[in-house]
């Protein structure tokens, strides 16, 4: 909606692709959202009318919306979210539990972060357009998006890391069990 007018399911696919990394929101809690900041004057609403598809609201922010977004931004940001990670309660438990079973969820979790960094440098390509990190930060019109995907992309290379090390660990703790078996 910063771009423009747009419809909850765009958000909903754009936030899977720019924010989800971040911020989770289903498509029920964007749609309970966009009818809240209707209400309170902070978007606006025109119904399209599509053939063979039901109707759909496109939403543009208002005025009151625009001076919302910049005083949230203005606002000193809480604390940092917690992590809650189920991976590392297993992690942590790996001495007494199965070692095995954790390595292969971390393996698993090394090819979700695999397949996320490609979709995330498939995304950065798209927003470059061609043009150079330096060109694309001098000309684009907003470049939050593409800080937060940086942000993204650092992450998912980090997890990545940090499962070839805790592979590794595991691996020479099974193979030292073994060894005293």
């Amino acid at each position: 909606m910063l771009e423009g007018e747009a419809s909850g399911y765009d958000l909903a696919k754009g936030s899977d692709a720019t924010v989800a990394d971040f911020w989770m929101a289903t498509p029920q809690q964007l749609y309970r959202e966009l009818e809240r900041m209707e209400s309170e004057g902070m978007v606006t609403a025109r119904v399209v009318e599509q053939e063979r598809r039901p109707d759909k609201r496109l939403f543009s922010l208002t005025q009151a919306g625009l001076e919302a977004v910049h005083a949230y931004t203005a606002e000193t940001p809480g604390r940092p979210a917690v992590v809650r990670d189920e991976l590392m309660v297993k992690v942590q438990c790996a001495d007494v539990g199965d070692i095995e079973a954790v390595r292969a969820a971390i393996a698993e979790r090394m090819e979700w972060a695999t397949g996320k960094l490609a979709h995330y440098e498939r995304f950065r390509q798209r927003l470059l357009g061609g043009r150079s990190e330096e060109a694309y930060f001098a000309e684009a019109e907003r470049i939050g998006p593409y800080l937060t995907l940086l942000r993204g992309m650092a992450l998912e290379r980090e997890n990545l890391q940090w499962g070839d090390m805790a592979l590794r660990r595991l691996d020479q703790r099974l193979n030292a069990l073994r060894a005293n078996d």
